[in-house]
């Protein structure tokens, strides 16, 4: 009898449907990842901690990958906002420089830096469509690049984690984003861009 092929795909996609947060699904990092780094940022803001997991990235490839050869000398600045504290232990607290709590409707506008990319990972669902334009109007300021990540189908998510900002809000379209400057992902499950523009209170949607 042969080996048993399992297709991890199409089970992490059949997981979807209950995959609560604040994980985020594993099929979207490599090119979220990719997106986010790939101009090397000195400083990156991760909107919507929860476990940490990008900003565990974005430390170690942009402080492992640089080519120093040093382990402890950190140089990127990588900062987050989450708006659930209980999120937030000693795992986070080591990787990012600043963690804001909050909602980032307004820590945002309160931080005085602009980033070289901010990430939006699993994030624009959990805002109605109205605070969403608001919030990316925000990170246009705030930032030379926006990367976001958001599912392509709606699925219902009530306030799991005893947090009720977990519920599932929204769902968007790659047609409600303006193509300028746009870099998009063909992904099977997830709407993932990038943004690079000058900071500016110019919006990313379609009017």
């Amino acid at each position: 009898m042969g080996p048993v092929r399992v297709s991890w795909e199409d089970d992490v996609r059949r997981d979807m449907r209950v995959l609560p947060m604040p994980s985020s699904h594993p099929n979207q990092i490599e090119p979220v990842v990719l997106l986010a780094l790939s101009s090397r940022p000195k400083s990156v803001l991760d909107i919507g901690v929860g476990f940490g997991k990008y900003g565990f990235l974005a430390r170690e490839y942009l402080e492992l990958w640089d080519g120093r050869n040093t382990y402890n000398n950190w140089r990127a600045r990588v900062d987050g906002i989450e708006i659930h504290e209980d999120y937030i232990g000693p795992l986070q607290r080591m990787i990012y420089d600043d963690i804001f709590i909050g909602n980032a409707l307004d820590v945002l506008p309160t931080v005085d830096r602009i980033y070289d990319v901010i990430l939006l990972v699993d994030v624009l669902e959990h805002f109605s469509q109205e605070d969403a334009e608001r919030l990316l109007v925000e990170c246009n300021r705030k930032s030379h690049a926006i990367v976001i990540s958001t599912p392509k189908t709606f699925s219902q998510q009530d306030a799991v984690f005893d947090n009720e900002f977990e519920r599932h809000l929204s769902v968007w379209r790659e047609d409600q984003f303006k193509l300028e400057q746009r870099k998009l992902v063909d992904h099977p499950t997830h709407l993932i861009m990038r943004f690079d523009s000058p900071p500016s209170e110019a919006s990313l949607l379609q009017t």
